[in-house]
């Protein structure tokens, strides 16, 4: 079996594997590592040495974290999160806004402010599932994220 199949079988493994607050935590962390990478090609690619392709890997680094971010917001349960569910609601809505205009105007700055909140939420969630257990079946928020 080659690297990349044991590397495949083992994230499988992990998020099968994972209670339900773990695998919203995977999520920020994904949302968090692509909007990173986003920022670092957006500096790399300021400069006079710009990497022809680096346009579409930022675009495709974005996509990627409106695509996590879409995931959440369908993963909300609005009967047992309540007030909490529509707030998180409203706020990834902006978060893709905010994503989609900062792919079509290259905005850093737009990228950084989704990147510091969602990196804001994922701390808080840690600090939930801490105190919650890693195995909580059902969030306080209403996000289900039964597969």
């Amino acid at each position: 079996m080659a690297y990349s199949d044991k590397l495949a079988a083992y994230k499988q493994t992990k998020i099968k594997t994972a209670g339900q607050g773990q695998l919203i935590i995977m999520l920020y962390d994904g949302a968090v590592k692509n909007l990173d990478y986003a920022l670092e090609l957006l500096r790399l690619n300021s400069g006079a040495q710009r990497d022809p392709g680096g346009i579409e890997k930022i675009s495709k680094a974005l996509i990627k974290a409106q695509e996590i971010v879409t995931e959440l917001m369908v993963s909300l349960d609005f009967e047992k999160g309540g007030e909490i569910a529509r707030n998180l609601f409203s706020l990834y809505t902006w978060f893709n806004k905010e994503l989609l205009e900062a792919n079509i105007s290259r905005d850093d700055a737009r990228i950084a402010a989704v990147r510091k909140m969602i990196g804001d939420l994922r701390v808080t969630w840690v600090e939930l599932i801490a105190k919650m257990g890693p195995d909580v079946k059902q969030s306080p928020a209403g996000i289900s994220l039964a597969g």
